[in-house]
């Protein structure tokens, strides 16, 4: 085989490799972004705590949450019938496809979910959520920089204290 027929062949491969490098690159970076852009349910929801992406509970889940807000979380977070119902058609038309229930029952906490457990036990050292600064395994805004416009990737992640090992 020719000299320029391996250059060739090889530069076809370095291409090849660095375009598949790129795409698992992105859809990586996009595993751990969410769409929180509904302006209603940033402005309902997102004024008392961070706008939780739709896509961490099944559509069970929050439509179980909507319909406790008078009761939501030891506070009153009832809502105006159109608002109640715009916020219930975005987080439903975006909910997440694993199963978020217990015992037959839909969750009401993402932080209780299986896979939220497990990814957090994982990088956050015990007593890290009971600090000062952080108050709740809820404020995601703790530890995720981006959490506010659903950037939840590593690239912002830094946990106070330190990450668990």
């Amino acid at each position: 085989m020719s000299p320029m027929r391996n250059a060739l062949r090889l530069a076809s491969m370095y291409f090849i490799a660095a375009a598949c490098t790129s795409l698992a690159l992105s859809a990586r970076a996009d595993k751990h972004a969410y769409r929180v852009d509904n302006a209603t349910y940033r402005q309902e929801c997102g004024s008392c705590h961070v706008p939780y992406p739709p896509a961490l509970l099944a559509a069970p889940s929050w439509s179980a949450v909507m319909g406790g807000l008078d009761r939501h979380f030891g506070t009153d977070a009832s809502l105006e019938p159109a608002a109640r119902t715009q916020v219930l058609a975005f987080l439903e038309k975006n909910a997440g496809g694993r199963d978020t229930s217990a015992n037959g029952k839909p969750l009401l906490r993402i932080s209780e979910s299986p896979w939220f457990t497990r990814e957090h036990r994982k990088e956050i050292a015990a007593g890290t959520a009971k600090r000062a600064d952080v108050k709740s395994i809820a404020n995601c805004g703790a530890c995720h920089a981006g959490a506010e416009q659903g950037d939840y990737s590593k690239r912002g992640l830094q946990v106070p204290g330190g990450r668990a090992r």
